[in-house]
């Protein structure tokens, strides 16, 4: 393992979340909506009761949210939603896609969370990139909002909706009806964000619904990778960037390999007895775009979920520790540098805490440099091997490798 020197790496979380609370979303409405939304407000019940208390003040409190995070040695955030927009039943991201009888009005709530979110961002520019938040109902609505988010200088890009099999009213993404939409996002030089809960179907409700789709959510978010590589739409929109986030990268060589050789089917005019004569190819293998135009937020990683980097490029992936979530590395994001880099090189770790971050989101690391240095991630702490996890975190990595321990009776690692 080399080192270039010791200087204090430039932290960049690339997954955080953060909203408003419901009732102060109601100042960011438009006052046509008010009205529907006191209705709606008085009808509406928490989901998640345990939520409710210091936790939900973590999305909002800008003093709060700045001492958790440089406590945690993270100097930028790259913010996705995370609270209940107005008019909705949970959390943008891992929400349906509106139905046509809900799109209106779901739509009045993501625009009062995407002005909120600018004033939120306002409050620290040089460490705050939000992303905007927008629907595939309506490609002009849609367009609209993607000029309103690249004018107040969310440069987190936008959060793609990922419609489910189910969402038999929206058209997949790789169909040719999306192609404005994703012009007006070349245009404006806007990142596209998908993160995982995203396009996931209903579950029945019965026993282990909830850990169905905990576990199965990895293969439905990986529909939006490949229907925009497959659909050819980074091949006509070549400067696009799109990231998967809270993914990881290890999936991403097995993918890759499988478009390829799909592909090859596909080109040669037959895939078995499937006819695809007329059924245009792509110009490249699906990996050539992977490689050229996706990127990876690897949350709260362990070694195996950076496996792969020599393949999508270890200038594709970002580390982040999902603040406040409790499946997230927050308060341990040292332990889980340690966890995840103490045996890579460090110039690579350097890029995948924070220099590959910046180039995404355009964050200014000469700028944050003062910020960071106080916060003591330097090569010399994460080298250090972690040989005991963190006893009370719930991050979701370090639950695994605590029953690894103790399936082996050895160590963590």
């Amino acid at each position: 393992m080399t080192s270039a020197n010791n200087e204090t790496y430039v932290t960049i979380t690339a997954d955080t979340h953060a909203g408003a609370s419901i009732d102060a979303y109601r100042a960011y409405l438009e006052p046509k909506d008010r009205a529907a939304f006191d209705e709606w407000r008085g009808g509406y019940r928490n989901p998640s009761k345990k939520h409710i208390g210091g936790k939900k003040t973590k999305n909002w409190d800008s003093a709060e949210r700045r001492a958790d995070l440089e406590s945690d040695g993270v100097a930028g955030e790259v913010i996705f939603p995370n609270t209940v927009p107005p008019f909705y039943d949970g959390a943008f991201h891992v929400a349906p896609c509106p139905a046509p009888e809900r799109y209106q009005q779901q739509l009045a709530g993501t625009r009062a969370h995407n002005r909120w979110l600018a004033e939120f961002c306002a409050e620290e520019p040089l460490r705050r990139a939000g992303i905007g938040l927008l629907h595939v109902n309506d490609v002009d609505e849609a367009i609209a909002d993607v000029e309103w988010i690249a004018r107040h200088d969310l440069r987190g890009g936008v959060l793609l909706p990922l419609p489910a099999p189910s969402d038999v009213h929206l058209k997949p993404l790789n169909h040719p009806d999306y192609d404005r939409l994703w012009a007006a996002i070349q245009d404006h030089a806007l990142v596209i964000n998908q993160h995982s809960g995203q396009g996931s179907p209903e579950y029945s409700g019965g026993q282990g619904s909830k850990a169905l789709w905990a576990m199965e959510m990895s293969f439905f978010v990986q529909r939006g990778y490949t229907h925009l590589i497959m659909g050819g739409v980074f091949e006509r929109f070549p400067k696009l960037r799109y990231i998967l986030t809270e993914s990881g990268c290890a999936w991403a060589p097995a993918v890759m390999q499988h478009m390829d050789g799909m592909y090859l089917a596909w080109k040669a005019g037959a895939i078995g007895e499937i006819d695809t004569s007329n059924d245009a190819p792509l110009k490249e293998l699906p990996s050539f775009y992977a490689k050229r135009n996706c990127w990876y937020g690897a949350s709260f990683p362990s070694p195996a979920d950076i496996r792969g980097r020599e393949v999508v490029g270890v200038d594709k992936i970002l580390w982040g520790n999902d603040y406040p979530h409790y499946e997230g590395c927050y308060p341990y994001s040292r332990e889980n540098m340690r966890f995840a880099f103490a045996d890579i090189d460090e110039p690579e770790v350097r890029m995948m805490l924070g220099e590959n971050a910046a180039a995404l989101y355009g964050f200014d690391l000469e700028a944050l440099r003062p910020v960071s240095e106080p916060l003591g991630i330097t090569p010399a702490l994460v080298r250090e091997p972690l040989l005991e996890i963190p006893a009370d975190s719930t991050c979701i990595t370090f639950q695994r490798a605590r029953m690894q321990q103790a399936m082996k009776g050895g160590e963590a690692r």
